[in-house]
């Protein structure tokens, strides 16, 4: 029988986070190229988040919704304060603790359990919301995003600030990248994609192509993502192969498997 010719794997994610990905692919046998959605770059002015990050003691929880929320956090004050409990929306974030030392051995972390799906909505069945009626909880985002938990947490009675620790941009569409896109929408790719705005990008950088072939084969491109969320943008934005996983990297990996 003749040799089965995998297609290439499309690793999305902003830069810093898509090498880790991009090793454990390699280690399934497939090839992994790197192709940025989305740049995560630092807040034009640092000072308002490393003010409100100099004193935590107020707060009964601090919540991460991302683990650019982490590592934004983190540059700002590497001497984190292990006496305040950290809740989290999935194992990247959990992994992302781990980096900068903070684990469930030495704090007290709040995840979903229900790993099929890790977001605000499965983090909110975690939280004891009768025992933060009344204190302050501090969450870390970048500067837009979904309201949905402190929106439930205010609900709540909880006290909550929001805070900005990153911002989200498009990366450099240049010749280099364009010269790319084109060479990777000329055959049929696996695309890991972890972000509805990734996928809008995705969308703006083809229009740019000129082309309506170009958004054809886009459209026709595997798109494999690891929440409801993203499929449904995916779906409005016109894909048709659209593969949804449980979520974290492990189901992403077992995605890819189904077709080796």
């Amino acid at each position: 029988m003749p040799d089965i010719v995998l297609n290439d794997v499309v690793i999305t994610r902003p830069l810093a986070q898509a090498d880790v990905l991009a090793q454990r692919v390699t280690e399934l046998g497939r090839r992994a190229i790197i192709f940025p959605l989305l740049d995560i770059l630092p807040l034009v002015d640092q000072a308002p988040l490393q003010q409100a990050l100099s004193d935590l003691s107020g707060y009964a929880l601090i919540a991460f919704v991302s683990p650019n929320a982490i590592d934004a956090a983190f540059a700002a004050r590497p001497d984190w304060p292990l006496d305040i409990p950290l809740a989290v929306v999935g194992e990247g974030s959990r992994q992302a603790l781990a980096r900068h030392g903070v684990t469930a051995e030495n704090c007290s972390i709040t995840s979903p359990t229900d790993l099929d799906r890790t977001d605000s909505d499965t983090l909110l069945l975690e939280l004891d919301l009768d025992a933060l009626r009344g204190k302050q909880v501090l969450i870390i985002r970048g500067e837009t995003g979904r309201p949905l938990l402190s929106d439930a947490l205010l609900a709540a009675g909880v006290q909550v600030r929001m805070l900005s620790a990153y911002r989200r941009a498009a990366p450099v569409f240049d010749d280099a990248r364009r010269g790319e896109l084109k060479r990777l929408l000329c055959c049929q790719n696996d695309w890991i994609v972890t972000s509805s705005e990734a996928l809008r990008f995705f969308t703006q950088m083809v229009a740019q192509l000129d082309s309506a072939e170009s958004v054809v084969k886009m459209q026709q491109q595997r798109i494999i993502v690891s929440h409801i969320r993203i499929a449904e943008t995916a779906q409005a934005l016109g894909f048709t192969n659209i593969t949804l996983t449980r979520s974290g990297d492990d189901g992403l990996l077992a995605a890819l498997q189904s077709r080796t």
